[in-house]
């Protein structure tokens, strides 16, 4: 597919997701991209609470064209703690018909985890090969996990003109849109740049050693897309950086899907069963 558009998504599973969800949206240029839009999801759909909120990313990614969308949440869980003749597909109806919350289905893959003799906490292929900062199913990632995988990515795979990947690769021939998962933090690391230190989720006026750090960052994504004055007083001023990171995240799903061996990762037993991230 040719993109015209790149979008990374800071996604959140807390009740008052529309609150903390950011959008970047990057475009092509002659020698590198620019960044267009930066926005809080609560500014596009008028309200922070979660279901509705979510609804509208949805509708948001449904209404694309030739756009490429990198998010931040697991997309898929370890095989080792889903039932071994499982699809990708059934993992997110499992997921949707799940008696329980998100922090319920952290304790049941817990507990799926120890009855395969393995440790708690499975990372998935690519969360090993990235080097993540935690499993999918940790407590501090599993609202991302469960809300993502049931409110977001359920809908949209069962809309026509959008891939999921590494899961529907078939689609992508005749695909409008593609959506990948990304990892800001992984990002960073692959791109030599601080990884930690540059958020303050308290709010406040930025610690210095913070805002150093922010700025090394905007530094080094500046190489790789032109980004205005007002754009990074916004991502200065955001002290919990879903701001920065949603930028960070398209720029690495783009360089991720551009360095990507699609016939390789399509073929993968783990990536179409766990998913893959395009960093």
């Amino acid at each position: 597919m040719n993109f015209r558009f790149v979008y990374g998504v800071d996604f959140s599973g807390a009740k008052l997701a529309g609150e903390n969800i950011w959008i970047a949206c990057i475009v092509p240029r002659r020698d590198r991209y620019e960044l267009i839009e930066l926005s809080r999801l609560r500014t596009l759909c008028g309200t922070s609470e979660r279901e509705p909120a979510l609804g509208h990313l949805v509708e948001l990614v449904a209404s694309s064209d030739a756009a490429l969308w990198g998010m931040d949440f697991p997309f898929g869980l370890p095989v080792e703690v889903v039932d071994p003749n499982w699809r990708w597909l059934d993992q997110l109806r499992w997921i949707s018909g799940f008696d329980g919350g998100a922090y319920s289905l952290g304790e049941e893959c817990v507990r799926r985890a120890r009855a395969c003799g393995g440790p708690m906490h499975i990372h998935r292929t690519t969360d090993t090969e990235a080097k993540t900062p935690f499993d999918c199913y940790h407590y501090r990632i599993i609202y991302q996990t469960f809300h993502g995988m049931r409110d977001v990515l359920l809908p949209l795979a069962r809309t026509r003109g959008t891939a999921i990947l590494p899961f529907q690769y078939r689609k992508l021939p005749s695909a409008c849109r593609a959506v990948v998962e990304a990892c800001p933090s992984s990002t960073l690391k692959r791109l030599g740049l601080p990884h930690q230190n540059y958020k303050q989720p308290q709010g406040g006026r930025l610690a210095p050693r913070r805002r150093r750090t922010k700025r090394r960052i905007l530094e080094g994504l500046r190489g790789a897309v032109s980004i205005s004055d007002s754009q990074v007083r916004v991502m200065m001023r955001n002290g919990g950086g879903d701001a920065l990171d949603a930028v960070i995240a398209a720029v690495g799903t783009i360089a991720g899907w551009q360095a990507a061996d699609h016939r390789a990762i399509s073929q993968h037993a783990r990536y179409r069963l766990e998913g893959r991230l395009y960093i």
